[in-house]
């Protein structure tokens, strides 16, 4: 998602907020995903097992990522997938386009793919001249409501219903105020199987890829994925370095994780593996970079690599939960996108390490194990020592780091705190103090608890 507004995380959530009755049933409804993501998890006695589990396989992917991408490209070969190699974003959208343009396609169909996102390749292939139609049901809606997805499992998860029956009437013909999920799911379906049916061209992510075997996987709840590939005669799978394990039998853990952890389902309606093309036609897979390695040789945020998209830091953040995932402006929000975004640019994105509250709940359900919070805490450091942060708070924060090293300094800015509480409020309860926008100051008190507790100390004596 690009950030065309040039505003801050802050800002947008602002935007967000002001649809109070929309951000508490975000809120809710997030909040409920993530009480079924902990049925789910209390069902299986070996669920850390398998956290640990996942969580030791990345880590071995991660030290040995070369040895296994040419493991993998290898035994895919051998199979008969055309395997393609990307630095970055504009390398990976030029391969696909090239494949595109060598068979004289200008329609494709695509399942979801967060890399996609990334790398914008839907609108570089719409300034070329080639519609691109996503089959996915939610991103089908944001598509057509030309948004980007705000969450990576469910990223049509910021509209309602009824806004929902105005795009499909707006675009698709249903009835006027039409907003039955039912009717509205038919109506998708109806129009999507047109598109399944004429599109030579499909393209998809990838869950898992496997070095042992060289197939990949893919996850879907709707089947979209295994539609596309199988009608067209071309199907490009876009890869991230990172989505590798070992062996076939790791998938199994995986795959325990993912949903239950996404969505609190016990496990995918489908896990398509693609190993070899049908008679006739093409299966190619993009391996891209796009600053995987960079984020590689970061030793403190190096294990970020270990997401497996299942969106359960989302679901769980206060923050996000609160200022939905557009006010993120980059592919991936929340928590995990927040440990991402300054990998790629960190200047850009500098804001998002500090929309977080550092609570641990994001690293709590994560079903790999990575240190998100002590990730967001190391990005604030790093940003701030290269100078990305805002000039306000870095002068604030050098006042404030004076004020606490100095005990007379300290309570002396207390008793003239207290004074101004009490005699002139509106020196904080004003519209520059932004904790004053959403929350009621307290009332001064009459002492500090260092003087409450030297007079406690002298009665008592």
């Amino acid at each position: 998602m690009s950030n065309v507004t040039g505003k801050s995380h802050a800002e947008l959530a602002s935007i967000f907020n002001q649809d109070e009755p929309r951000v508490d049933w975000h809120d809710e409804t997030l909040w409920w995903i993530r009480q079924k993501r902990d049925v789910q998890a209390h069902k299986l006695p070996e669920w850390e097992l398998l956290r640990e589990t996942a969580s030791q396989i990345k880590n071995n992917v991660l030290s040995n990522l070369s040895t296994y991408l040419e493991q993998f490209e290898a035994n895919a070969i051998n199979n008969g997938i055309i395997v393609h190699w990307a630095t970055d974003a504009e390398e990976h959208n030029q391969i696909i386009h090239r494949l595109l343009q060598e068979r004289g396609i200008n329609r494709m169909v695509k399942s979801k793919s967060m890399l996609t996102e990334e790398c914008h390749l839907n609108e570089y292939l719409k300034e070329q001249g080639i519609d691109v139609i996503d089959s996915d049901l939610g991103e089908r809606i944001v598509q057509l409501a030309n948004e980007p997805p705000s969450h990576i499992v469910l990223p049509c998860i910021h509209k309602k219903k009824e806004e929902i029956g105005d795009i499909f009437h707006e675009h698709l013909g249903s009835a006027k105020g039409e907003s039955d999920p039912k009717i509205l799911t038919e109506t998708a379906r109806q129009h999507l199987r047109e598109v399944f049916l004429t599109r030579r061209a499909a393209l998809t992510g990838v869950n898992f890829a496997i070095a042992e075997t060289g197939e990949f996987v893919i996850c879907t709840n709707e089947g979209n994925a295994d539609m596309g590939a199988h009608l067209a005669e071309i199907h490009i799978a876009s890869m991230g370095i990172e989505k590798i394990i070992p062996e076939r039998k790791h998938l199994g853990v995986f795959l325990r994780l993912l949903t239950r952890s996404a969505t609190g389902q016990p496990i995918t309606t489908y896990s398509s593996h693609f190993k070899r093309p049908q008679q006739g036609t093409d299966i190619h897979i993009v391996i891209v970079d796009n600053g995987r390695s960079i984020q590689l040789g970061r030793e403190d945020f190096r294990n970020s690599l270990k997401c497996i998209r299942c969106g359960a830091c989302m679901n769980t953040c206060p923050v996000y939960r609160k200022s939905g995932g557009h006010s993120y402006h980059t592919a991936v929000a929340g928590p995990i996108g927040s440990i991402l975004a300054p990998n790629l640019d960190m200047k850009k994105y500098a804001d998002l390490p500090f929309a977080s509250t550092l609570c641990g709940s994001c690293s709590n359900v994560c079903p790999v194990k990575i240190d998100i919070h002590d990730q967001l805490y190391k990005w604030r450091q790093v940003i701030v020592k290269e100078g990305y942060s805002p000039t306000a708070k870095t002068m604030a924060m050098k006042a404030m780091a004076f004020t606490l090293s100095s005990p007379t300094l300290y309570r002396s800015g207390g008793k003239v705190g207290r004074l101004v509480f009490k005699y002139a409020p509106f020196a904080v309860n004003n519209s520059l103090n932004p904790w004053y926008k959403h929350r009621e100051m307290p009332k001064a008190p009459e002492q500090s608890f260092g003087e409450w507790y030297n007079k406690r100390k002298e009665g008592k004596q």
